[in-house]
């Protein structure tokens, strides 16, 4: 059973019903983004969950202790080298008590939900590895988005996975895929990947009534943001680079959850270093997207 230790703002938060929004932690690790950037999302994230109304809760796991929200210097040592914890590892870092444990998607999805928090923030999610009918790649992300009543919101997923799969494999679990204010599902660095999305929301009030009427209370759902036009890569720019990276990622033999850093280096050094703001962009606009949702559920208005 998943013990979490709240920080005191956001069990006090907890306490009065005030709108929380989770964090993972990967994204603000050296596992995420490079140094000072790493430092530079988690500021503009949390303040972004905050402008917007609602409480920042960044997840992680310190001292074997599962967390949600973090205090003081704690902060600074998420942002310093980590372990990297999906949700099948978290249990195996309380157990050999992990000094810090970077959070993904499935793990801090899985802590939110343990707390009782319903909305969660991110960059992308990982989805179904093009070649998965012989490799079996899907990302743990996928199922505990479906099997957690949390509210993820995210810019999509990456480019280089197989999309059409990655929908499908939602549509499979029941887990809706709204779109916010937009008609496509994004790709991370790209506002469309040319697949519709199943269902166009335009406010978080609509949001907070879709996931107030869901059929399986414990379930969750995505809510798909595209990145900020002003921030979007070249698409034609980004397909050519992710085939050549595919092709080099099958010759040299990696796979796996490898093949996420492998991919986003060779985007980083073909863009000359643009991807990285259009990562902070994208991670923003989730935040402040995902406060408005959760002022929504909770029945607050949009600014504190």
């Amino acid at each position: 059973m998943l013990t979490t230790v709240c920080s005191e703002e956001v069990s006090d938060a907890l306490a009065e019903g005030f709108p929380i929004v989770a964090l993972e932690s990967t994204i603000f690790s050296h596992l995420g983004l490079p140094s000072p950037f790493n430092r530079e999302a988690l500021e503009r994230c949390t303040m972004a969950v905050r402008t917007n109304g609602a409480i920042p809760a960044v997840t992680a796991v310190l001292d074997g202790e599962v967390r949600l929200g973090l205090m003081g210097d704690e902060y600074e040592r998420i942002l310093g080298p980590a372990r990297k914890a999906a949700e099948r590892d978290v249990a195996v870092a309380v157990g050999q008590r992990w000094d810090v444990g970077a959070t993904t998607v499935s793990a801090s999805v899985a802590i939110a939900a343990s707390a009782g928090v319903s909305v969660f923030a991110t960059g992308g999610i990982g989805g179904v590895h093009r070649g998965s009918e012989s490799t079996g790649d899907i990302s743990a992300d996928l199922d505990a988005i479906a099997s957690h009543p949390v509210i993820t919101v995210s810019a999509g997923a990456k480019a280089f996975l197989d999309l059409p799969r990655t929908l499908e494999f939602l549509e499979t679990a029941g887990a809706p895929v709204l779109g916010w204010q937009h008609d496509w599902f994004p790709a991370f660095y790209t506002r469309s990947s040319g697949l519709p999305v199943p269902h166009r929301v335009e406010s978080a009030a609509e949001v907070a009534r879709i996931f107030a009427a869901r059929s399986r209370p414990a379930s969750g759902m995505l809510l798909t943001v595209p990145i900020p036009e002003d921030a979007e890569l070249d698409s034609a720019e980004l397909d050519g680079v992710l085939s050549e990276a595919l092709a080099d990622c099958e010759r040299a033999g990696i796979s796996g959850a490898a093949v996420t850093p492998f991919v986003l280096g060779r985007i980083g050094a073909a863009t000359e270093g643009r991807s990285v703001p259009a990562n902070l962009a994208l991670a923003e606009n989730n935040a402040a997207v995902a406060a408005q949702v959760a002022a929504a559920i909770a029945g607050y208005p949009p600014q504190r």
